[in-house]
């Protein structure tokens, strides 16, 4: 994956900017990967190792977890979070780092938040297809950006949000892909399992609403310089929108409809 198609960068406020994602995602997403205690994991797109380090915890006793991150600064990031046993290497997820003998032996093989940034998502799946044992599992969460529904409307926002994914589409990628990943999964010759949403919104009032609208600023605020760039959008019109946003969830009615897609494979014992 080339560098310049994560439009968000590796500065220090994108990484506090995922962390705090971290803190409202990851309890929800733990509680539908069933995990089953003692399970080898392959975690691809690993990032600062935030979620990896909530995964191993997870595992428990007997648990083993390799984590995968091709940004170098990520990985920096995630060595700071994540405790010595967690095997973190460096490599890019179309051609992990993987021994010959560790293809084909894990229980589980997770993704999150990486295949909207890449521009052959098939092939990242094929490879985690392949590096799961037979038998074992394959979970996908990731976006699908046209789901996203503010109300009432905050105004300038609304086409903030749609500019902003349009932007994947002009580096080959897809803002959209969290509705394909069923359609990836088979595709890479899994057998479905099941599907879920990942709930990730809210209304004012609710515990994670205030943390979930400073994120969503920030998503936005982050690829500032690929939205001046290929737009009609100043800095001047960008900060008057963001600023509406932060009025706007003032309102005691105020709301955010958002939910990720989460699909759960299984690769066949045959294979």
């Amino acid at each position: 994956m080339a560098d310049d198609l994560y439009i968000h960068g590796s500065s220090p406020e994108e990484q506090a900017r995922l962390e705090l994602m971290n803190g409202i995602l990851n309890e929800r997403c733990l509680a539908e990967l069933d995990l089953h205690g003692a399970e080898r994991v392959l975690e691809m797109g690993a990032g600062t190792g935030v979620f990896s380090r909530d995964l191993w915890q997870a595992l428990g006793e007997g648990g083993a977890l390799v984590a995968i991150e091709r940004d170098e600064a990520q990985v920096r990031a995630a060595a700071e979070h994540l405790p010595a046993p967690v095997d973190l290497r460096r490599g890019d997820v179309g051609d992990p780092p993987l021994a010959e003998d560790e293809w084909g032996s894990f229980d589980l093989v997770h993704a999150r938040f990486l295949l909207e940034h890449l521009p052959d998502p098939q092939r990242a799946v094929d490879v985690m297809v392949r590096a799961a044992r037979p038998g074992g599992r394959i979970a996908l969460v990731d976006d699908d950006h046209s789901l996203m529904r503010f109300s009432p409307d905050p105004g300038g926002m609304t086409e903030l949000w749609h500019d902003y994914a349009a932007r994947y589409r002009d580096l080959g990628c897809d803002p959209e892909v969290g509705r394909r990943l069923v359609t990836l999964l088979v595709d890479a010759g899994a057998e479905l399992v099941r599907t879920t949403q990942i709930p990730y919104g809210g209304g004012r009032g609710e515990p994670a609403f205030e943390a979930v609208v400073r994120n969503l600023a920030e998503v936005v605020d982050t690829g500032r310089a690929a939205l001046l760039e290929r737009t009609d959008w100043t800095a001047a019109r960008m900060d008057e929108a963001l600023a509406a946003f932060e009025r706007w969830a003032l309102r005691k009615d105020a709301v955010v409809w958002y939910a990720l897609p989460m699909a759960i494979g299984r690769r066949p014992q045959s294979r």
